[in-house]
């Protein structure tokens, strides 16, 4: 069995995140704007998901249906924050997609992966303690 190169594994990951820590900068600048009840309640959100701004329209704004605009907001930002995260969706997948490295492939070729972890399927038990180690010997 080959012998996986550990530095080369280092390295990779050490790409990818640079990459994800870039593409999240870049998020950071991206605006999207969204709008409900034909543009009298409009949001902006940076693709970070966070909102810059949003304008209501004085004619939205009747004390006598609330809830009406209570709605127009909600669906305004939830659609600006829906388009936030498919821009951030895109960029994480250019930013490491396209690396090729597999985190779980270089635990497997560790001899550490199989979906393990704490005993579980694939791993090897953990090791007893001192009272179910008494427990076996009696």
């Amino acid at each position: 069995m080959p012998q996986p190169n550990i530095q080369q594994m280092l390295k990779q990951a050490q790409d990818m995140m640079a990459a994800q820590q870039e593409a999240m900068e870049q998020l950071k600048q991206q605006r999207v704007e969204a709008s409900a009840g034909g543009g009298m309640v409009k949001v902006v959100a940076s693709a970070d998901g966070q909102l810059q701004e949003l304008r209501i329209d004085p004619e939205a704004v009747d004390p006598e249906d609330v809830e009406m605009l209570q709605d127009l907001v909600l669906a305004a930002v939830n659609e600006a924050l829906r388009q936030a995260s498919a821009i951030q969706e895109q960029a994480m997948q250019g930013a490491g997609g396209g690396a090729g490295f597999d985190p779980m492939a270089a635990l497997d070729a560790l001899g550490r992966g199989g979906g393990g972890g704490l005993g579980g399927p694939g791993g090897a038990a953990p090791p007893m303690n001192r009272a179910q180690r008494r427990a076996k010997k009696r």
